[in-house]
């Protein structure tokens, strides 16, 4: 694959995880449950599409 080709997915993945870290940073500032669950939520589908570790530990979201 060439430079080019790779771009488009080079800038997907990083603003994927600019968007992970956002949310991650939000949810422990979080000062409700509902806006923690709510965020874990958002987290949990977006590890749907993503291989490798979860985003969302196990033992800390109730909303699965």
């Amino acid at each position: 694959m060439s430079a080019p080709s790779r771009r488009p997915e080079i800038r997907r993945r990083r603003t994927r995880n600019e968007k992970i870290a956002k949310l991650k940073k939000r949810q422990t500032t979080a000062t409700t449950e509902a806006d923690r669950s709510r965020i874990a939520a958002k987290l949990h589908r977006m590890s749907l599409n993503s291989p490798g570790q979860p985003l969302v530990s196990q033992r800390n979201s109730s909303v699965l």
